[in-house]
Parts: C-alpha cells; structure tokens; sequence
C-alpha cells in the first residue's frame, strides 16, 4: 500500500507534514534515486534518503502510542532545531528520546513564554496545527497604553493586516493599574506574531505575552519555566480526539 511521501514520514515521527514538505521543495529528499516531488507516493519497500541518509522504518512505530510534551518556555529561546545566529533553542532543554524525535507544534516567538507542546508523531502535529481543525489557543497579555472599548471592538471584529483579516474570538479584562493591564485572548489560528500585530493595529504596546492553552491541554500552576511534563495517555487520547485520531488500538 502506497501514500504520499510527507504523510509516510510523518507517520514515523520524522517531522510534521508541513516541515517535510518544505524539506521535498528543497530538494533534500530522495525516492528510489530521483528527487522527491510533493505528490510523489512510496511504500514500505521504497528507498528513501533524507539530506543523503537512509530512512529505515522501525515495525514498531506504526502501533507505538505517542508521546506528547507540554513545556513551559522561558522568553529568550528561539523555536527551531538549529539557529545559524547561535541562540539557545527549545529542543536543547527538552528530554532525549531513544528512537524518534521531538515535533513541535506550532511555536512562539522569541519574546512569548508559556505552553508549547512537543509530539513524536508528525500526524498528531500536523493536525493540531491545520487550520481545518480550528484549534483555540488562549493568551495572557500585558498592555500598554489606553485601551478604549471601540478597540476591544476592533479586535473582536476583525482587523485588516498585512496577512489578511485576523480577530480574538474572545478578549477578556483581567486587571491592571494606570496603562499597565492584562487581557485574557483566544484565537483558532497560528500566524506569525498575530496576537501583539492585533494589538499593535490599534497602536497599543504588549509587553508581555504568555500561551497559557493550546486546544484542551493548559498549562498547569505547577510547571516552572523551562520545565516540561508528559502528558497523561489520558490528555493524548482527548487531545487526539480533538483532530479526529484514534489512538486507542495502540499500546
């Protein structure tokens, strides 16, 4: 039984769908000797090299129960494997695995602490960011400036960007003093540095920004920044249901 290339790899562990196809547009991966193409299709008994080494599928894999990661990242860090300007990444404090690797679901920016979840099953990551799915992400912000209600109702609304129309479903008070507050944000989609460009639309500072959920995983009171913790096969299981998988055959 063949399927396509991205969806194989994922399968495996390799990366999410997403990233393994910006890794087929580069050329950086091989098919039975030609140049990998986003449609291409293979099989268990295809030959397939990754930046020149052999992918070998483990039999255990297809039937191995995920594991997922929540961690609290500190600001600071970058979200990515490697950093050609050298800075500290997120997978340097995460903990090794014997076979597999850690992939990250969606990520935050430099500047953004809290919860980001880690999976070892490129199919789970890649749904959970997919916009098909509609996954909610909720937000501490800490605001600078007069914030007016005729800009709650912008941001509730919708505001043009750059990028397109973008909004909070929900925008909550949760306190300040003076020009100094916190909102509460939730919003079902990932673009790049969206929730202060929002704000930034309507000419007020973040000066601090903290993913407190993503779907129905929340960061917990007890995990301190830069730590991380499995999740329970009971939170996999409500997480995968959220991107309709069932991992329930697994063990």
């Amino acid at each position: 039984m063949s399927e396509r290339l991205q969806k194989y790899l994922a399968d495996m562990g390799i990366a999410s769908r997403r990233e393994i196809e910006r890794w087929i547009e580069a050329g950086r991966i091989i098919v039975d000797g030609q140049k990998a193409e986003l449609g291409t299709k293979v099989s268990d008994h295809s030959k397939i090299k990754i930046d020149g080494e052999f992918i070998r599928k483990n039999p255990h894999q297809a039937t191995a129960f995920p594991k997922v990661l929540m961690y609290y990242k500190p600001e600071g860090l970058v979200c990515t494997m490697d950093d050609p300007e050298g800075r500290k990444t997120v997978f340097e404090r995460l903990p090794r695995l014997r076979q597999g690797r850690w992939i990250m679901i969606g990520r935050l920016d430099i500047n953004t602490m809290g919860l980001l979840l880690f999976t070892t099953h490129g199919e789970l990551a890649h749904r959970l960011m997919h916009p098909r799915y509609e996954i909610e992400r909720e937000y501490a912000v800490r605001t600078r400036g007069e914030v007016t209600p005729a800009m709650l109702t912008k941001l509730r609304t919708g505001v043009e960007l750059e990028d397109g129309m973008a909004k909070f479903d929900t925008v909550t008070h949760q306190g300040g003093d003076g020009l100094n507050h916190w909102y509460h944000v939730t919003l079902k989609e990932g673009r790049n540095r969206e929730v202060r460009r929002l704000w930034e639309s309507q000419e007020i500072t973040v000066s601090r920004l903290i993913r407190l959920r993503y779907g129905n995983v929340a960061l917990p009171r007890e995990v301190s920044r830069g730590r991380w913790e499995h999740l329970t096969k009971l939170q996999v299981h409500k997480l995968a249901d959220l991107v309709e998988l069932d991992f329930r055959q697994n063990k």
